[in-house]
């Protein structure tokens, strides 16, 4: 059975509060955080950008494979926030994690579902006989243009899965993905900010195709949601995500590791590997997973999984999700300005 070997999460200390980015902006704090559930956000320092923070999430997931990096045939980077638009950061973080040079690398983008479709590529190759392992990574340091509604959420933040066949600690039951062309968000080559079509980023988009893509693989797999004891779905915002997992079946119980956006905000591609993360944390084996990723564009990745009682053995060999969530220092809208570079000189 094709499965998780190892994983590894990263985000960044540094946090910025709703209430300072309302303050420059004059806006109500309160009425964000009660229409988003989104307190405050991660963020990037000057040294920080998709490659560093895939690179840790990376060297985290190795210390829990306990493999051998030469082993791994392909890497995979998704993200919307590459730092090159000719470079790829793939052979950035093989080259770092001295995976190379006997493998297959590449750069995903499909908005916030590139880290899944990554893991969904390597599904393939090692189920194939193609590759040993396969390492995919989502990962991102999103963008909003300053006083969008995307600046209160916009987030960094990453997750890595080394994929395999041998001592997994999760394996994967089914995957079953669902995509039309639903242009809800965007950014034209060469523009620094990405636009959106405010409610309609929603309705026709997000829950459509969460939706569509958990009762797909659901059918599929001839379960319900009480055969779930977690899940984890995109979550652009807090309220998004409590929305769509009540509206399938899903309690709070079943939803509540996954749900990280309104301590970290958005971390696009990052989201769903992130909120599986600390779904793994807190597992002890025999656990039943329900994972369903978004990207706008727009399309959505769904994945049953089994965890096995190894993850035991290899969850405490890195820092867990935990670790990051609650290592935090807090900066104003000046110093936030300064790192994410929204001063154009």
């Amino acid at each position: 059975m094709v499965g998780i070997v190892g994983y590894g999460a990263y985000i960044p200390k540094y946090r910025i509060k709703v209430e300072e980015i309302a303050r420059v902006w004059n806006k109500d704090p309160n009425a964000i955080k009660k229409g988003l559930l989104v307190y405050e956000k991660a963020v990037p320092s000057l040294d920080e950008d998709t490659a560093t923070i895939a690179v840790e999430a990376s060297r985290n997931a190795l210390k829990r494979s306990e493999i051998n990096p030469k082993d791994i045939g392909a890497v995979y980077v998704g993200s919307e926030s590459h730092p090159y638009a000719v470079k790829p950061t793939s052979t950035i973080v093989a080259e770092a994690i001295d995976a190379t040079p006997e493998l297959t690398a590449a750069d995903l983008e499909f908005a916030c579902k590139a880290g899944t479709a990554g893991i969904q590529m390597c599904m393939g190759l090692v189920e194939s006989g193609l590759i040993k392992y396969g390492l995919a990574i989502g990962a991102d340091t999103a963008q909003g243009a300053p006083g969008d509604a995307l600046e209160y959420t916009a987030a960094a933040g990453g997750a890595a899965y080394i994929i395999g066949k041998s001592n997994v600690i999760a394996e994967f039951n089914g995957t079953y993905s669902y995509t039309t062309d639903t242009p809800d968000f965007w950014r034209r080559e060469g523009k620094p900010y990405p636009r959106h079509g405010g409610r309609f980023t929603g309705e026709p988009a997000y829950f459509k195709h969460v939706i569509n893509a958990a009762e797909g693989l659901m059918e599929k797999m001839g379960t319900k949601p009480e055969d779930y004891d977690y899940c984890v779905f995109h979550q652009p915002n807090g309220k998004f995500y409590i929305r769509v997992a009540k509206t399938l079946g899903f309690k709070e119980e079943q939803y509540k590791y996954g749900l990280l956006t309104p301590q970290i905000g958005n971390t696009y591609s990052g989201a769903v590997p992130l909120g599986l993360s600390n779904i793994l944390d807190h597992c002890e084996g025999g656990e039943r997973v329900l994972a369903v990723s978004y990207g706008s564009g727009a399309g959505s990745d769904a994945f049953d999984i089994t965890i096995t009682e190894r993850i035991n053995k290899v969850k405490d060999k890195a820092p867990k999700t935990a670790y990051y969530l609650e290592r935090k220092e807090y900066i104003d809208y000046a110093i936030y300005a300064k790192f994410r570079r929204k001063i154009k000189m």
